[in-house]
């Protein structure tokens, strides 16, 4: 009797214990998770270090997404971490892509199947991080493309648009990887209705410029009496008096998904003289920068096929065949006068 007592009380303690413990990690996490999405992600938001995003991304979405085993799952924030993390395997695979043209240039078979099987490695793992991104999107509000969610705060429509985006590059990332990941193939037409869902004069013009992207890049997507590149022009001049020129980088994917380098170096321009005409946004920095350095992604690319080398180091915006300027055209004046 007395052992079967003492057995009852060090049951019932030990579940006792149990009990507490859980409610402790779950404090622990709803006190994290609030923490991140009330500070967090807008003081990394207003950051501009593209780096430092990286690794806090990858580092800190394993520990954010355990204290969904205690908690309601933290869909929203795992829209962020996740959208990137992937982000940042593309960038790894943009070296590998820039090595495969070197290769090539230099007539290095090995090496350029090397770097080829590794840009597709990393774009597999770019496409799963974003396609989850884009499954906790689904599990927040909703699948999109169909009646618009409650976005009832700003961080919500935030989330929205970073969502969506990641879902279109998920797509991308599994077509570059050549393999079959399972990532849907409606996604484009569903981020196309959704981003009717955010207003698109608070988002610097991208819920309109991804639209307009996916007209332009998919046959028969554009409405009858719509012009997808006159469009992306507007996005674009809305995204640089906003500070926030993400839809700098739509414009030039169409353009580069037409063939049309002339016009993608034009953008790049653009972007540049923008940037240097007006600050960043100073709650957005991040995502900016964010537009900088995709487009010196494709800067690189362009610089590469054409001499072997990416961007020089201050070169954004200036190409290996531009003209140089006469001798008239660098007179001082201060010189004549």
């Amino acid at each position: 009797m007395i052992k079967t007592m003492f057995v009852g009380l060090v049951v019932t303690g030990l579940s006792a214990c149990g009990a507490v413990q859980h409610m402790m990690y779950k404090t622990t996490g709803d006190v994290m998770v609030n923490f991140a999405s009330d500070h967090q992600v807008p003081f990394t938001l207003g950051t501009e270090d593209m780096g430092i995003n990286c690794a806090m991304s990858e580092a800190l979405t394993p520990m954010l997404m355990s204290f969904g085993r205690v908690r309601d799952e933290p869909h929203k924030l795992a829209v962020i971490t996740y959208g990137s993390a992937g982000l940042c395997a593309e960038a790894m695979s943009w070296e590998e892509e820039l090595r495969y043209m070197r290769a090539i240039k230099g007539q290095n078979a090995n090496e350029a199947e090397d770097a080829l099987i590794a840009q597709k490695r990393l774009n597999v793992v770019a496409a799963k991080r974003n396609y989850i991104a884009y499954q906790h999107l689904v599990a927040a509000y909703g699948e999109p493309g169909g009646e618009c969610p409650d976005l009832d705060e700003e961080l919500d429509e935030f989330i929205w648009m970073m969502g969506m985006v990641s879902g279109l590059q998920a797509l991308n990332n599994e077509i570059t990887s050549t393999s079959g990941l399972g990532v849907p193939k409606n996604i484009a037409a569903k981020v196309e209705r959704a981003a009717t869902c955010v207003d698109d004069d608070r988002w610097w013009g991208v819920p309109m410029a991804l639209r307009a992207t996916i007209w332009a890049m998919l046959p028969g997507a554009e409405p009858q009496g719509e012009d997808a590149m006159k469009r992306l022009k507007m996005a674009a001049k809305k995204g640089e008096r906003a500070g926030v020129r993400l839809a700098h980088v739509f414009q030039a994917l169409a353009y580069f998904g037409k063939g049309d380098t002339e016009n993608v170096k034009q953008v790049i321009r653009d972007h540049v003289k923008a940037k240097k005409k007006k600050d960043a946004n100073p709650d957005y920095k991040l995502l900016d920068e964010l537009s900088t350095t995709l487009l010196m992604a494709m800067s690189d690319r362009m610089w590469t096929d054409a001499k072997g080398y990416r961007t020089p180091i201050g070169g954004l915006g200036t190409f290996w065949d531009d003209q140089k300027a006469s001798a008239a055209d660098t007179i001082d004046l201060d010189d004549i006068l």
